[in-house]
């Protein structure tokens, strides 16, 4: 006996309330299809909670903070047919929320934002998970054992490396490096240019590993790619882009091989980026430049990974530690 699929908003809820916010998120804001898709399971969410509570019958506008805050209470528990909602998840479904309900209010069709205000639960502070040098030295060696083992074709084996290279060497967002084209590569300069988050562009250095990677690659492998060609595609016969699930699935390949813990993303390649430039010392400005914040705030956290690695070395080398 199958077990019975999600519950879903109807599609004429979906028509009148998500799809024109969905797509000005799309189109106007260009957020990612990633935030989108978070965006739109928080609203089915919120919709199949207000049904629930007999909420939605009177419509949006008729929602109270009190409404709110007892959302926030509740879907932190386990409901009849919702999973609890742990607090990270909670935060990124209040955004959601906030934003749809600004927008309808914008468009007219909400008088008031019923979420400005509601309290949320603090989130824990969390330091990022990151690869020591050593480690992902060992990573990055991955595709070169299954070449000299010959378990695995040199086509794929050099464009996982130069998948590997341009996360860790560039500090990519696994977005940004799928949608990276040859053509944003400049191989003078070693310098890429990335359309990052709310399509705003910076330029990456690369690194002189990962550009020589990249120039074996296109020689040895793709002689007849153009500027437009995709810097990583899925199979040596087809042109079409490698997507973030195939980098994902490839990446716990190689952190099977060298004894990592694979539940480590390739968000984590960017961590270390980021850790092993701030402990040799590198300016925190020029950190968040180059990965692209928006906030320095944002790339502050990585301190607190440094200075904990420097109490680390000094518990162990200082006599009086």
């Amino acid at each position: 006996m199958s077990r019975p699929g999600p519950r879903l908003p109807p599609p004429e809820v979906l028509a009148q309330w998500w799809e024109p916010f969905g797509e000005y998120l799309a189109k106007e804001r260009r957020y990612s299809a990633y935030t989108v898709r978070n965006y739109r399971q928080a609203f089915g969410d919120f919709y199949l909670w207000l049904q629930d509570r007999g909420l939605w019958g009177a419509g949006l506008g008729a929602l109270t903070a009190r409404d709110l805050r007892d959302w926030v209470i509740e879907r932190q528990r386990p409901l009849d047919n919702l999973p609890a909602l742990d607090r990270r998840t909670l935060h990124n479904h209040a955004s959601g929320l906030r934003a749809l309900f600004r927008y309808w209010r914008r468009e007219g069709r909400l008088d008031r934002n019923p979420f400005a205000g509601v309290p949320l639960p603090k989130l824990e502070k969390r330091l990022p998970q990151f690869l020591t040098e050593d480690q992902m030295k060992l990573l990055l060696h991955g595709p070169q054992r299954l070449i000299e083992n010959g378990a695995l074709d040199p086509f794929l084996a050099w464009r996982d490396r130069l998948a590997m290279e341009l996360l860790y060497g560039a500090g990519l967002r696994v977005s940004e490096l799928v949608a990276l084209n040859l053509g944003d590569i400049d191989p003078d300069s070693g310098v890429a240019r990335v359309l990052g988050k709310g399509r705003k562009e910076r330029l990456c250095p690369i690194g002189r590993v990962a550009l020589a990677v990249l120039q074996k690659f296109r020689t040895e492998f793709r002689p007849d790619a153009t500027d437009r060609s995709s810097v990583l595609p899925r199979t040596k016969h087809k042109a079409q882009r490698m997507t973030v699930r195939t980098v994902q699935l490839m990446l716990k390949r190689y952190l099977a091989l060298a004894g990592l813990p694979l539940d480590l993303t390739p968000h984590k390649l960017r961590h270390s980026y980021a850790t092993h430039l701030l402990n040799a010392g590198a300016d925190l400005r020029l950190v968040q430049e180059l990965l692209g914040h928006a906030s320095l705030g944002t790339t502050q956290v990585y301190t607190h990974v440094s200075v904990a690695r420097l109490k680390e070395i000094y518990a162990k080398a200082h006599p009086r530690a």
